[in-house]
């Protein structure tokens, strides 16, 4: 009898042994696939966010080779600055006019694809095409076609219209950068509207049908809920896209003509690369990484109140 109790508490000791063994075994296993991204985030992500912070409270200049510590001066030049201003106001119109034309023609886009009609499938890779081009190469024929002897001006000419220089203008430049921006990234937020559109039962529209309920309000009152956590995402993307454009300001309108387009990253690059003020321009970096931080937690917070299946 002890010989076989003794048997029996081997046995359970053994497999708590294997047991034990196996999950250190799995630990071990989930450690070895989240270090690379934990590395790879305190590295690229985090400690530049430190270092960044940490050059805003220094003035650095580097042809002077001088790095001396300065404490808040650069946020309160930063507040005193009518440039940064004049480029916080740029950035707003550009991220404003860039979110409504973005998200609203591409859902339009979406809606008119998901019908079944003939030829979707050449309009969608139509639309979908600029979205794999360079955008340095792209922007760069849109400059050429923007010119005040353009192909746009050229086009216009032929109706009897005569068309402005687009991105000498004030009143055209943020518009066309605008525009150029839209065209080129619409396609990507117009695929996944249509693969949400494409999740919508459509059983629930058939039966809003069959109570009445017009196209539009079928739409405003089921096709919109349902999609609306693809509208939250695209949103954020976008307005964080926005904010973070470059490329075409220094290929277009070189932040011209004045300040109209010298938005918060161009602003940032001339202060850095331009007057070599490299700590003034990591306040700049702060403060831009403070507003699309502040932006993505507003959106965030409030989807409850509007995207469906949100509690």
């Amino acid at each position: 009898m002890s010989a076989t109790l003794d048997r029996s508490t081997r046995r359970r000791a053994t497999s708590a042994r294997r047991r034990s063994t196996a999950r250190r075994a799995d630990v071990l296993t989930g450690y070895a696939f989240v270090t690379p991204q934990l590395v790879g985030s305190a590295v690229f992500v985090i400690g530049p966010l430190i270092a960044v912070g940490w050059y805003s409270l220094h003035d650095w200049n580097v042809l002077a080779n001088s790095f001396t510590f300065t404490g808040a001066a650069n946020y309160q030049r930063l507040i005193d600055d009518p440039s940064f201003v004049d480029s916080l106001k740029a950035s707003g119109i550009f991220s404003a006019g860039l979110v409504v034309l973005n998200v609203g023609l591409a859902l339009l886009l979406a809606v008119m694809l998901n019908q079944r009609m003939r030829g979707t499938t050449t309009f969608r890779t139509f639309f979908f095409s600029p979205v794999v081009v360079s955008l340095v190469a792209w922007t760069i024929v849109w400059g050429f076609l923007l010119q005040a002897d353009g192909g746009i001006n050229g086009f216009l000419s032929q109706i009897g219209v005569d068309g402005p220089n687009w991105l000498r203008r004030e009143d055209t430049a943020m518009l066309s950068v605008i525009v150029v921006q839209v065209f080129k990234n619409v396609g990507l937020n117009m695929v996944l509207f249509l693969a949400a559109l494409q999740g919508v039962p459509g059983e629930i529209r058939e039966a809003a049908r069959v109570d009445g309920a017009s196209a539009w309000r079928s739409f405003r009152s089921i096709t919109i809920p349902l999609i609306s956590p693809t509208i939250l995402l695209v949103s954020i993307l976008t307005i964080v896209g926005s904010l973070q454009v470059f490329a075409q300001i220094a290929v277009l309108t070189q932040g011209g003509p004045g300040t109209s387009t010298t938005v918060l990253v161009y602003y940032l690059y001339q202060q850095a690369f331009q007057f070599n003020e490299f700590g003034y321009a990591s306040t700049v970096s702060v403060v831009l990484f403070l507003i699309v931080a502040v932006l993505t937690l507003v959106q965030w917070q409030t989807r409850k109140r509007w995207v469906f299946h949100e509690v």
